[in-house]
Parts: structure tokens; sequence; C-alpha cells
């Protein structure tokens, strides 16, 4: 009934394979677990041979990507419904995947369970991802029901095969970030709404500031790809904070662009030194967006 899928990258993710297998052993309907590996380092992937037995595992000569290695799993589900889980998830609930079976008994098109984080602040070199994600992305299932379409992540979703192989994440989207934005708007533009349930995972990979920095950089040049062969779609201005900000200032660009341009290396600064303003953090996006 369930091909759970796990994208695999540069990270042990023995811990949740072993928790999701204890559940699968407790189940009275068919789930398998799948695991393709994005050409991830070596040292990983002995990690992952190890247990290969016992489920499907696939390798991937060349790294590609977070869109198309989720396509690439409707090539080895034989289940009608595909479990998308991120590598680095700790699964704290031990009805996390009943509840999925749970909910598929109404014959829902796609199901997100959310996103938390650790409720014990990290180290300073952690301090900004940590606070972005519990300021942002932890949220509940009363509160992504007000926007259902536009709370979609990729890290924890359930959908129909059938539907998934209708809508694909898109393949010209090859750096990180705004696949998920993407994705969403495209069930919404087709009449599809979300379902939401309480189902969370925890978010067991806090990146370093620098590395969150690095992630968000490539997201905003995903995001200028993504306005141009769009051609500057208006669903997505409306439903990208950051895209509202900048269409309320784009008036103002030519002063802003090159004041931006001489403060944004010093606020970066700040941002990897651990400082943890998400309003900052937000400013610092702006101004690389007016910087494309």
């Amino acid at each position: 009934m369930i091909s759970i899928c796990i994208p695999l990258y540069n990270f042990d993710a023995i811990g949740l394979i072993a928790e999701l297998q204890q559940q699968i052993n407790r189940c009275a309907v068919p789930c398998e677990l799948i695991l393709i590996d994005d050409y991830s380092q070596e040292e990983y992937r002995q990690v992952y041979r190890s247990i290969s037995g016992s489920h499907q595992y696939i390798e991937l000569p060349e790294n590609v990507g977070r869109a198309k290695i989720r396509n690439l799993f409707l090539k080895h589900s034989n289940q009608p419904y595909l479990l998308f889980l991120d590598c680095d998830s700790i699964i704290q609930n031990p009805d996390f995947l009943k509840n999925y079976i749970t909910i598929m008994e109404t014959s829902p098109d796609i199901v997100c369970g959310g996103r938390v984080y650790p409720s014990e602040k990290p180290d300073q070199e952690h301090l900004l991802r940590w606070k972005y994600g519990i300021e942002r992305e932890s949220k509940t299932c009363a509160t992504r029901k007000k926007d259902p379409n536009r709370s979609f992540m990729t890290n924890n979703f359930l959908i129909k095969k059938e539907l998934f192989q209708n809508i694909r994440f898109d393949e010209r989207l090859t750096k990180y970030g705004h696949e998920d934005t993407l994705f969403g708007l495209e069930l919404a533009k087709r009449g599809i709404t979300i379902t939401h349930i309480e189902n969370p995972v925890l978010n067991g990979d806090i990146e370093t500031n620098e590395e969150f920095l690095k992630k968000t950089e490539a997201g905003i040049e995903n995001l200028v790809k993504i306005l141009e062969f769009t051609e500057n779609d208006s669903k997505i201005k409306e439903n990208i904070t950051l895209l509202q900000t900048y269409q309320k200032i784009l008036w103002a660009k030519p002063i802003l662009k090159p004041i931006l341009k001489l403060i944004n290396p010093i606020i970066r600064q700040w941002l990897s030194n651990g400082t943890s303003s998400v309003t900052l953090f937000n400013i610092y996006k702006l101004g690389l967006l007016i910087g494309n």
C-alpha cells in the first residue's frame, strides 16, 4: 500500500531506516522501503550498502539534485501511495506510519505531516538555521491548514502514485531550493488541495550558519530561474513572501541595489558568525534577489 521513499545524500540514515522497519513490521498492509543515493561520498555509500539486502537500494553515478531524484522513485515503487522522507528525519512517534495508513482510508491525493525542530537551543554556530526553522517551518497542523498548498514541504509527505505520475518535480531546478514551492503551486493550479495532519518528523541535522547561508544563496538562484521559465507567473509572486516584498519595493530598486550591494557582505558576516535575527536574514535574502 505504501512505498516509503528516502533520497540519500551524505547522511547516516541508519537510525531512520531501522525505525521505519520496526513500524513496517507492525503494519498489516504492504509496505516497501526504497533508498536512492544521490552520489554521496564513499563512506556513506558503504554504510548504505551494509543494509541494502533488506531494501531496494539504488546508487546514482552522479548527483542529480532534489527534484530529479524524487521523480526517480516512480520507476522503482510498486505501491499506490508514495511516502517521501528526508534522510535526516527523526521519527519520534511510534504510530507515525500508522497515522499515514489511517488517513489513506479517506483516499487523499496528497498529505503533509509537518516538521519540528529540537526544543533545546543549539550552539552559536548552528543558531541561524535552528531559529529560522522554529519561527518559519515548525507549524502546527491547524496553522498549515489555513493556507494548505503554500505550506507544502518535501521532507515528509504522502502522495498518490497516479497523481505523482502526472505532476512531477520540475527537473529544471538542479540546485537547492523552491522545488517544493513550485510543486505546491502546480497542485493548486489543478485544483488539488493538500491535506494536512499532525504527524511531524524532527529535523535531525541542523546546518551550520555558513552551510545554511550557502543553501539560501542557491535557493535565490533557483527562485530567479523559476521566475524566468514561468515568465514571472503572478501566482508565484503572490505565494512567496520574499517576492511579495520585492514587488512592493521594485520602484526603489535603482536606489536600493547599490546600498544593499555594500551592506549585504556585512550582514552575511554577522549571520555567519551567529547573529540569528530572522529579520536580518530576510533583508539579506532580499539583497540577493535585488542583486540578481
